[in-house]
């Protein structure tokens, strides 16, 4: 990992501004090519993020130049504001891992260890059309020092999709478990989701089981630290992994929760998150909204 050239990836990007958006003919021969290849959606999406670390420019060219939206409120909106951003990158810092990678329809879904500003654990999701990506939204925290209570990182466990036949109903289990549980706080009906002391949590505050999720309410409820979310913005799954991006607070900050859950049997049993705060709209660099 000693070639890494943030920088060079930016002006790649700046290049393809220049030069990738010449005629809708050129894109779509770009896209025939990328579909006779088999090149997959999820295989691009991977391929332009380890990017970040590696420099190559070639994964740039699945961004449609002419049509990038950025959710990332830190970024300016279109290619040019993503390779400012790249550009700001200390030279040689950026490390990408991406854990696991999953797609549903024109949607596909990263979970990636990453260095970028500092060490942090993020979802990326791509919205692809015409088999390009046209929009990109992401939520990023940072990556604790230790392991969880029940010495589980905030990225390990299973990677590969199963049940691909079960993904609908999967994602509407996992849909009900959030708008029961986590948006109108039905606790009663929390053991009829989760696969009890089986549940493998990843957050790094809380530990495994039902009983570990008690603890860390019970303890936050005791310091007065407030956890709501408010609505459901987008839920997206592939087999038996569901991912929910949703809008609340945290300790009264507005903030953007992404939930992967893995479901197993009908019950929800494993779960990883990110929460990233929401800055105030006179801070953000696009206005395009987080969700």
């Amino acid at each position: 990992m000693t070639n890494v050239r943030p920088a060079s990836f930016a002006v790649a990007l700046m290049l393809a501004i220049a030069g990738c958006g010449t005629t809708s003919t050129q894109a779509d021969k770009e896209t025939s090519t990328m579909t006779t290849n088999q090149t997959s959606p999820k295989h691009q999406a991977r391929e332009l993020l380890e990017a970040i670390e590696t420099g190559e420019s070639g994964p740039v060219a699945v961004i449609n130049p002419d049509k990038y939206i950025q959710h990332n409120l830190g970024a300016k909106d279109g290619l040019a504001g993503f390779g400012e951003l790249l550009a700001q990158l200390p030279k040689g810092s950026a490390r990408v891992n991406t854990v696991r990678v999953f797609q549903d329809g024109d949607f596909v879904f990263a979970h990636t260890d990453y260095d970028f500003f500092g060490p942090k654990i993020g979802f990326d999701v791509f919205r692809f059309e015409h088999g390009k990506i046209v929009e990109h939204w992401d939520n990023l925290q940072e990556k604790p020092a230790s392991a969880n209570p029940s010495r589980h990182t905030m990225t390990d466990g299973p990677t590969e999709a199963k049940d691909l036949e079960k993904t609908e109903a999967n994602k509407a289990l996992v849909n009900a478990f959030v708008d029961d549980i986590l948006v109108n706080g039905r606790m009663e009906k929390l053991a009829g989701y989760i696969d009890g002391d089986e549940y493998i949590q990843h957050n790094p505050q809380i530990a495994d089981g039902l009983a570990g999720l008690r603890a860390a309410l019970e303890a936050m409820a005791a310091q007065g630290i407030t956890l709501k979310y408010d609505r459901i913005h987008r839920v997206l799954g592939e087999g038996n992994f569901v991912l929910v991006a949703s809008e609340g607070s945290f300790g009264g900050k507005p903030t953007a929760f992404y939930d992967l859950f893995r479901v197993d049997n009908g019950k929800i049993a494993e779960h990883w998150d990110t929460l990233e705060t929401i800055p105030p709209k006179d801070q953000w660099k696009n206005d395009n909204g987080k969700f």
